[in-house]
């Protein structure tokens, strides 16, 4: 998976922006306003994504390349990198675990504009 793949997985999905609020170096999708994935533009290729505290740990001790949430809560997310160690399906999993765990907790003002975002009534 390269940037671009990794980019119209995310976009595609229902009510996903993306922006650069850190810097120009780090691309952030969020789903109605929630942040569910961000990557690294310039230095190694990586992704951050959600995962639940009990599969952190999990992933973390099975495969090398997943480490703790750089700058983020190490008990909720990890830092993948996408270093070929780990199946493009793999990888796809992952954002799509971030992404649902994002929007299963939303509020009822959230779950609200997400509907209105993605076109549901």
């Amino acid at each position: 998976m390269n940037i671009e793949e990794l980019r119209d997985y995310c976009i595609r999905k229902p009510a996903v922006t993306e922006s650069f609020p850190f810097d120009e170096s780090t691309l952030v999708f969020k789903v109605a306003g929630k942040m569910f994935l961000l990557t690294d533009l310039v230095d190694a290729f990586s992704m951050n994504v959600k995962n639940s505290p009990e599969k952190i740990i999990e992933l973390r001790g099975q495969y090398p390349s997943v480490l703790p949430g750089y700058h983020m809560s190490k008990i909720h997310w990890n830092t993948v990198m996408i270093d070929g160690t780990i199946s493009e399906t793999l990888l796809k999993q992952w954002i799509d675990e971030s992404y649902n765990l994002i929007v299963a907790g939303f509020s009822r003002k959230e779950k609200a504009l997400f509907n209105e975002m993605s076109g549901k009534l």
